[in-house]
């Protein structure tokens, strides 16, 4: 599932492979972006903001999109078989002379002016992995609505950017809280933020995401996917439950026994 550290790997892979480089091939497959032809043009630069890419070329102009739940950007040799998906997922092509990035199942991809980049991620809160960091920032967007869920308020991009459903289930276990409990009675909530930049940070440049600092494939997360698993702390059965709006829920996980709060509606708070 691709949060903001793998959005942050992903930038670093395509500006290794496109950066600097001048594109002898375009092809953009969807609708609005039919007729453009960005060969020729160098590409400056590619950077993450939270899950957003931007591509910027040559001419001030970035090429913008985002991984939503599944989507991904394959590096590979020109002229090498495609190997990210069958052909009718394939939403860019972005080729130089020795390299080919191919955008799968794009959920967002549009062009617009460098300088215009704000119209797409300006609305977003500080980037833990970004240089426009401040903790206090975000700790302040993140306590703006007190009487809101922290899961929810961790997941709000325009609190702080780049927090994904995995590590808001294993924010909230780390902090001793359900995802569910207002935000006004985290204890100690200055510890959010800095605790979410450090697992993105430490997480941001290896593929596999360990929260627990045990390396062991079975042992790398506390809370997310284990569902009826014993908890790591305790040994009570890990709790799922979906949280968000109707019809946008997303599975969220967390100990009943370790986690102090309110859980889903209709269940009493829990007591750590």
């Amino acid at each position: 599932m691709p949060e903001g550290d793998t959005v942050w790997r992903v930038a670093r892979e395509l500006e290794r492979a496109l950066g600097g480089q001048r594109l002898v091939r375009c092809d953009l497959r969807v609708p609005a972006l039919a007729t453009v032809d960005l060969t020729g043009r160098e590409v400056t630069e590619v950077v993450s903001r939270g899950k957003h890419l931007l591509i910027r070329v040559e001419g001030g102009l970035t090429l913008h999109s985002h991984l939503g739940m599944d989507g991904a950007w394959r590096i590979q040799a020109a002229g090498e078989r495609r190997r990210g998906g069958p052909e009718h997922q394939v939403r860019a092509v972005l080729g130089t002379a020795a390299r080919t990035a191919v955008g799968y199942r794009l959920p967002v991809l549009d062009l617009l002016r460098t300088a215009e980049e704000d119209s797409v991620v300006g609305h977003l809160g500080p980037d833990p992995l970004g240089p426009d960091w401040d903790p206090a920032e975000a700790t302040r967007r993140l306590l703006a609505e007190p009487a809101r869920a922290v899961g929810e308020a961790l997941l709000d991009q325009r609190n702080l950017a780049g927090v994904g459903n995995v590590y808001k289930s294993e924010l909230c276990f780390l902090l001793r809280v359900t995802p569910w409990l207002p935000v006004a009675r985290v204890p100690r909530p200055e510890r959010m933020a800095p605790l979410a930049a450090k697992l993105l940070e430490v997480n941001k440049a290896r593929t596999a995401r360990i929260t627990t600092a045990d390396r062991r494939p079975e042992h790398r997360l506390w809370v997310y996917g284990r569902a009826g698993r014993p908890c790591r702390r305790c040994g009570t059965a890990i709790a799922v439950a979906g949280q968000g709006p109707p019809g946008r829920e997303r599975p969220t996980y967390w100990c009943r026994h370790c986690q102090a709060g309110p859980g889903p509606e209709g269940e009493p708070d829990a007591e750590s």
